[in-house]
């Protein structure tokens, strides 16, 4: 539930649903362009810890190298239903249950039952992800 009208709370899960897309697409700019300076990601992945005015693109960055040394290509993640859009002034928290799919040495790899939760802030007019983590879901090939 949002403690501020809907319309706030859709436009922070807008953003969040720009950045996924983004990611989809291989757009590193664009997933950058989500983000608030300076930001923070958390993930599953080493070093699990990204932080500054550039965490979007150097996570993104290491990302690549991580698939290039695994064999693991094509990501592509889905959101599902929003558990939790809640907006108190110019602060956003959005939860969404998440899913995974890449290619791991040519075969595909879905992890379902991830998490991905993000804490927004409002900058200007438009909601910037200030932080995000993936909880890890289970893979099967």
């Amino acid at each position: 539930m949002s403690t501020q009208p809907t319309q706030a709370a859709d436009a922070a899960v807008a953003t969040v649903k720009r950045y996924i897309d983004a990611f989809n697409v291989g757009d590193a700019e664009a997933m950058a362009a989500c983000f608030a300076v300076p930001g923070t990601i958390l993930d599953g992945m080493a070093p699990h810890l990204w932080q500054g005015p550039t965490a979007a693109k150097d996570w993104y960055r290491d990302v690549l190298a991580e698939g290039e040394h695994a064999g693991a290509s094509d990501y592509h993640v889905t959101i599902a239903l929003t558990l939790h859009a809640d907006v108190t002034g110019d602060a956003a928290y959005v939860v969404s249950p998440a899913t995974m799919t890449f290619k791991l040495k040519g075969k595909q790899v879905t992890q379902s039952g991830a998490t991905f939760t993000t804490a927004l802030r409002k900058v200007a007019d438009d909601w910037r992800i200030a932080a995000w983590a993936w909880g890890k879901g289970q893979s099967a090939l």
